[in-house]
């Protein structure tokens, strides 16, 4: 049942954001409430994004640390408004789910989770609205709750269809409800992403993709504008909040009180959201440094974002404008590449195996770039998924053009930057630093921490195991043997530079010595680099062109 559960959300993860990817266009489009920003789609599914990549990290055993490891994801991944909001309904929903009992109908706890994602998001938002995703999320919720309620027998898919029609019906009122959406023809783009996500969910369970029983916004029933105000100059309300505030807070939950009770004056579309000591802070305001203020008075804000709606819509209508020149984005896993690819001219996002740039990150860093041009160096399998995620978007929103080159290691990055060269066209340096990384045959040793079977055989904790093209292909009693071993299959293909990377385990590099010296013995004609790369859980990594 608890592997039933993680899965089930991995699978949910996976759908929603391909599913919100798929019509992010067209929810900020709908986007007229409370600012015609256009980023609903966007940041709903930023964030999104963000929760199934923390996901994908975890490795534990416990189903409820996942859950929470997906609620972290979308706290500290929420973009804007909705995203907020969305991960405050996350977040509740799951509460509830790693609280329930073996006694208790899966079916009752699921909509009585929904119930209290529905009850938190109004809870947080300042100034509650009907006619937004709130009201959207909490028909959804009664219409479950009255499903279990009703019928003893109904199952988890059955609540979760019955949210979903309900959920598509609410959308449907949300112009009744709402006179800014009455006047612009539309639905709520909030509420339209929670039809998005339950249909996400819905399919997770079932595996069928449900048939819309009202009207979606892309029929002629409820038209989509194809400009929100930008070109008559009215994009926003008049006397409205000219900022966007968003900040990650850590602070005490006894502190929290008393920054709403200073935030509400300062502006509308307050939302707090969180706990147990972080919080993510969203405010419109005109006095951006009383905001921020205010969170220092609180406890420690970090990552903070502002954002001009004036400039963030001129930007929309002109987004390549004021942007030059071409940037190389790399993610760095240990301090010692981090320094090697600054040092051959790239941006770097620093981590681990535990601590890999989110979706969200890497759209912050090419954005942040100010480049026209940008190429990306995953350097891993999982950050390329997100960086392709953040591609995605940058060239739809920002009209950036965005390369991933597919690094599935750190060496294959550094093979690729060193061959980098900003005066050739885009597309040639894409495609040299393609077939470079692509012939960097790559390898590495770690020290299994756990009793597995491998394809080299079955490993005990403590024994050391060779890697090569991401397969474990040894398993011994020390590195070197394992290490020597990898680096003589990556040879055996020919080559004539080999790079040594040593990491934490091998703080001296006696190991990349040794490694280097049984190199000179026995391939005196191969040319050596070693590096101190300060990686995790490697303590040497390998690489062969």
């Amino acid at each position: 049942m608890a592997e039933i559960k993680l899965d089930l959300f991995r699978r949910f993860g996976d759908l929603a954001t391909d599913a919100l990817a798929s019509h992010r266009e067209e929810i900020d489009a709908l986007n007229v409430f409370p600012v015609p920003d256009s980023d609903t789609g966007t940041n709903l599914y930023l964030t999104i994004a963000a929760a199934r990549d923390r996901l994908r990290e975890f490795t534990g055993p416990d189903w409820r640390d996942g859950l929470r490891a997906f609620s972290r994801g979308a706290l500290l991944g929420a973009r804007g408004n909705s995203g907020v909001i969305l991960a405050e309904m996350i977040g509740a929903l799951l509460r509830r789910l790693v609280l329930a009992t073996e006694e208790e109908r899966t079916a009752t706890v699921f909509a009585d989770a929904l119930r209290k994602a529905g009850n938190a998001a109004y809870a947080a938002v300042g100034e509650p609205q009907e006619g937004t995703m709130l009201s959207v999320l909490s028909a959804a919720a009664d219409a479950a709750v009255a499903c279990v309620d009703s019928d003893d027998t109904a199952r988890t898919r059955d609540v979760m269809s019955v949210a979903a029609g309900a959920a598509r019906e609410a959308l449907a009122r949300t112009p009744d409800q709402l006179p800014t959406l009455a006047a612009a023809g539309v639905v709520d783009a909030g509420g339209r992403g929670i039809c998005v996500l339950l249909d996400a969910f819905e399919t997770a369970l079932t595996g069928r993709r449900p048939s819309p029983q009202v009207p979606m916004p892309s029929t002629p029933h409820i038209p989509i504008p194809t400009v929100l105000g930008a070109a008559d100059g009215h994009a926003l309300e008049p006397g409205g909040p000219a900022y966007e505030v968003m900040y990650l807070l850590d602070a005490e939950d006894a502190a929290i009180p008393d920054l709403r009770k200073r935030l509400q004056p300062l502006g509308d579309s307050l939302v707090v959201v969180g706990g147990e000591g972080i919080w993510n802070v969203h405010v419109h305001v005109d006095d951006v440094g009383a905001a921020i203020e205010a969170g220092i008075d609180a406890g420690r804000p970090h990552r903070i974002h502002v954002t001009h709606f004036a400039e963030q819509i001129a930007g929309q209508t002109h987004p390549h404008a004021t942007r030059s020149g071409r940037a190389v984005i790399a993610f760095a896993a240990g301090p010692g590449l981090a320094e090697l690819f600054r040092g051959a001219g790239a941006i770097v996002i620093e981590g681990g195996p535990r601590r890999r740039p989110t979706t969200s990150e890497l759209l912050e860093a090419i954005t942040a770039s100010g480049a026209a041009e940008v190429i990306v160096l995953p350097n891993d399998v999982p950050t390329r998924q997100s960086g392709e995620a953040a591609a995605r978007t940058a060239e739809d929103d920002l009209d950036i053009d965005v390369a991933v080159i597919p690094t599935r290691s750190q060496v294959q990055g550094l093979a690729a930057i060193a061959v980098h060269e900003p005066g050739r066209k885009f597309d040639k340096d894409v495609l040299e630093m393609t077939a470079t990384a692509r012939h960097a045959r790559h390898g590495a040793v770690t020290i299994s921490n756990t009793r597995a079977i491998t394809m080299a055989g079955p490993c005990m904790p403590g024994d050391a195991l060779g890697v090569l093209d991401g397969d474990f292909v040894k398993v011994g009693q020390d590195l070197e043997t394992c290490a020597t071993y990898v680096l003589a299959r990556l040879i055996g293909g020919g080559g004539e530079l080999v790079t040594l990377v040593s990491g934490l385990e091998d703080p001296t590099g006696e190991l990349a010595e040794a490694v280097a010296a049984w190199l000179a013995a026995n391939h005196p004609a191969v040319d050596v680099m070693v590096y101190d790369g300060g990686q995790e859980r490697y303590p040497l990594l390998m690489s062969v062109e």
